[in-house]
C-alpha cells in the first residue's frame, strides 16, 4: 500500500475536525474524498501534507514509511507528495515559466526538468500561449491549470488536489479533470478533495464520503455515484 492513514485525529483548538479517519491510496490510484464544505476534507490533505499537527495515535505510513518523521518540506522534496492547495496560491508577481520552473528546486534531475516543462504545456496549452505572462493576470482556470503543473514539476509521485473545480465554468473544469486523468494515466497517483461530488467520482476509480470529520462510506466509485444516499445528498437527488 502507498499510502495509509489510520485513526486520524485533528483538533482546531477545542473543536474536533478529524475522527479517526481511516483510508488507504495504492500506487496508481485515482481516489477522491467527497463531502460537503466544513466536513473535514481540506484537513485531511493538510494533516497529509504535514501542515497541521495530528493528535497522539494518529499514524500515517507512506512507502512503510512514517509520514509523522518529515516536515512538510521533506514530504516535497524527499518524498514526493505535491499539494496543490485549494486557492491555488501561485506567486502572482512571477510568470507562468517561473512559477514551474520555481517548483523544480529540489530536484536534482535537471536533464528533465525541460523535458517536464514540455509536457505540462502539451497538457495545458494555453499555459505555453500565456508563458511570460504573470500568475495574477490569468482567469481562474488557467491558474487552476498552473496550479497543478506546478504541482507537476516537483517531481510528484503523488499529487493531494484540494478543490481544483472550485470558481471554475463547466469546460474549464471539464479540461482540468481531463488534465488530470492524462497525469494519473502516467503513473502519478491522485489523492483528490472535492465537494463537487459528480465529477470527482466520475474521473476517480474509487471514493471515500467524509461527513462532519467521520468517514462514513467508501466504495468503487461506480457504486457510489448510483448510492441513492450519495444521490441524495451530493448528486441532487
Amino acid at each position: 500500500m502507498l499510502l495509509s492513514i489510520e485513526n486520524l485525529n485533528v483538533s482546531y483548538d477545542r473543536i474536533k475536525a478529524l475522527h479517526s479517519i481511516n483510508f488507504e491510496v495504492d500506487e496508481g490510484e485515482f481516489v477522491c474524498i467527497i463531502g460537503a464544505n466544513g466536513a473535514g476534507k481540506s484537513t485531511t490533505l493538510r494533516a497529509i501534507s504535514r501542515l497541521i499537527p495530528v493528535e497522539p495515535g494518529s499514524r500515517m505510513t507512506y512507502m512503510g514509511q512514517n509520514l509523522l518523521d518529515y516536515p512538510a518540506d521533506k514530504v516535497v522534496s524527499e518524498l514526493g507528495i505535491s499539494h496543490v492547495p485549494e486557492g491555488r496560491r501561485l506567486f502572482g508577481n512571477l510568470t507562468v515559466h517561473e512559477n514551474l520552473k520555481l517548483a523544480t528546486f529540489a530536484r536534482k534531475d535537471a536533464r528533465n526538468i525541460e523535458k517536464d516543462i514540455e509536457r505540462v504545456f502539451a497538457i495545458f496549452p494555453r499555459l505555453e500561449e500565456r508563458i511570460h505572462q504573470k500568475a495574477d493576470t490569468l482567469s481562474g482556470g488557467e491558474q487552476q491549470m498552473l496550479a497543478v503543473g506546478r504541482a507537476f514539476m516537483s517531481g510528484r509521485k503523488v499529487m493531494l488536489l484540494d478543490e481544483p473545480s472550485m470558481g471554475l465554468a463547466p469546460l474549464l473544469m471539464a479540461s482540468v479533470f481531463d488534465a488530470l486523468r492524462d497525469i494519473n494515466q502516467e503513473g502519478t497517483t491522485i489523492l483528490l478533495v472535492e465537494q463537487n461530488a459528480r465529477i470527482a467520482l466520475k474521473f476517480s476509480k474509487r471514493g471515500y464520503v467524509l461527513e462532519n470529520g467521520h468517514l462514513v462510506m467508501e466504495g468503487n466509485s461506480e457504486n457510489l455515484i448510483t448510492n441513492p444516499d450519495v444521490k441524495k445528498a451530493y448528486l441532487g437527488g
